[in-house]
């Protein structure tokens, strides 16, 4: 968790002793009722801002005023238009937190009380994640990391002291996603000289010493040799790291053997292998275990959570490297359902280490099965950078993703997976190519790995465009609130 307090409080704002008083308001032309006594307080000084059209809610506005004793700063925040919906509710509270970090303030005391949010919309959720996320900045590599913010405490304000414990269920919810989004973050940031499949597989066990909750094992070449799982094999070929299967289990409802299972890409570098990738922006491409890294911080998140549910997590890490024993576009290899491959492209990579790793998960029985990976640019140029793509054999599982995230503003959307595509990756030296052409690329990648699930529900996430950001550049640590919120709702 981070080091922020999150708290809550009844009473009216102006009753509350703080450094920074925040007071959210949808877009107005007039001083709320609910403001009235507050602006007494100031001397009118909320009327006459509204008045001169210096602040009128518009979203992500933010008016700093000077107050009084009680609270030296005041800062006034736009909502929108009402009810507030809650995208906009989070964009506000994330410029909230780059305005209110830059003071000297100690802490934080926010009312929402003259705004009127939608239905459904988790304020306090949303107040603890947005915070606990905007806290995050990458320092590892860094010699001179720029200082954090000296806020220590946020508190919200509940206008009903039957409405504290709901309150603050919700405000740990948001933080514990908060913190798995920035362990996420942390991962796929750090350069691949550092992350290595080695090193996840030393924080999965560091992650099993945390929390008792969770364990951890990883299996090396020789052992998935042993296994059959010559697909994810041929893509480490060409390194000198070892790949890694790390298998991490989350039990948290003792009383069923139920459980769902994460599966995550973890290509820690990826050059693209004898199929060279183009050198701009090859350095992005320590963000190719995307998927993997989400895996950690949804486990960590369901740690922070106590999350009644049972979780599987498997990460297959290998690095895609061009050498003199790498694979070789035209190779066949067996992967660990018996079907043969032939690797038509070594920057195909990804479904590659997957479809080993899924066959591998059939062990679990698992209730569910959802894939995450930056598997296509195909996908970039179908949804660009706001939504995930989704693929599934299951109409119940996808419609629940896709309301996880919803609701969480991490947002997918579902593509086909047509019998009419699978012909794309006929080969004729193999049971099927790994590329099924320039059309449909991220649909044909979808079809590849659902010949390796049919024997449970499965999803699978192609986050090749929302898993970061090229500028400014940084990973965004999506899907964690998606799958945290479906997890959180599964037995």
């Amino acid at each position: 968790m981070s080091d922020l307090v999150f708290t809550t409080k009844t009473g009216a704002p102006e009753s509350h002793k703080t450094s920074c008083l925040v007071v959210a308001m949808s877009k107005t032309k007039s001083l709320p009722v609910a403001l009235e006594n507050l602006d007494s307080a100031l001397g009118g000084a909320l009327t006459r801002v509204i008045k001169s059209k210096d602040f009128s809610g518009d979203t992500k506005q933010i008016v700093s005023l000077a107050a009084t004793d009680q609270f030296p700063r005041l800062i006034l925040l736009g909502l929108g238009e009402n009810p507030v919906q809650a995208p906009k509710t989070r964009q506000a509270v994330a410029t909230l937190w780059s305005a209110a970090s830059k003071t000297k303030a100690k802490d934080l005391v926010i009312d929402f009380s003259a705004a009127n949010i939608e239905a459904g919309c988790d304020v306090a959720q949303i107040v603890a994640q947005e915070i606990t996320t905007g806290t995050y900045s990458y320092t590892r590599t860094v010699s001179n990391p720029k200082p954090g913010s000296s806020i220590k405490k946020v508190t919200l304000l509940v206008a009903d002291k039957n409405e504290i414990a709901s309150t603050k269920a919700a405000l740990l919810s948001g933080q514990a996603i908060g913190t798995g989004i920035n362990y996420a973050r942390e991962l796929a940031n750090l350069p691949g000289n550092i992350c290595t499949p080695t090193y996840l597989a030393d924080q999965a066990t560091e992650l099993a010493n945390t929390y008792s909750s969770i364990s951890a094992t990883s299996l090396g070449e020789a052992e998935m040799r042993e296994l059959g799982m010559n697909s994810l094999l041929s893509v480490s070929a060409g390194s000198d790291q070892e790949a890694k299967l790390i298998i991490m289990q989350y039990k948290g409802n003792s009383a069923t053997d139920t459980q769902h299972c994460l599966v995550g890409k973890g290509i820690t570098f990826d050059t693209g292998g004898i199929s060279l990738k183009p050198g701009a922006k090859m350095d992005e491409m320590k963000f190719d275990m995307g998927g993997a890294a989400s895996v950690f911080g949804t486990l960590q998140a369901l740690a922070l959570l106590n999350a009644k549910v049972n979780v599987v997590g498997i990460v297959a890490a290998a690095e895609n490297m061009p050498s003199g024993s790498a694979t070789k576009p035209g190779d066949v290899v067996t992967s660990m359902a018996g079907l043969t491959i032939e690797i038509l492209n070594t920057d195909a990579e990804g479904r590659l280490v997957l479809c080993d790793a899924l066959t591998y998960a059939e062990r679990f029985s698992p209730l569910s099965v959802v894939d995450i990976a930056t598997l296509t640019g195909a996908c970039v140029v179908a949804l660009g950078h706001h939504a995930t793509g989704l693929y599934a054999n299951n109409d119940t599982l996808a419609a629940e993703l896709i309301a996880a995230g919803e609701q969480t503003g991490d947002r997918a959307w579902r593509m086909p997976l047509w019998d009419e595509y699978q012909s794309q990756l006929d080969s004729p030296f193999a049971d099927m190519g790994n590329i099924g052409g320039p059309a449909a690329g991220s649909v044909t990648a979808a079809c590849f790995l659902s010949r390796f699930t049919k024997a449970y529900s499965w999803a699978h996430l192609d986050i090749a465009g929302s898993a970061w950001n090229s500028a400014p550049k940084g990973a965004t640590g999506r899907p964690v609130a998606l799958l945290t919120q479906y997890l959180t709702k599964q037995p």
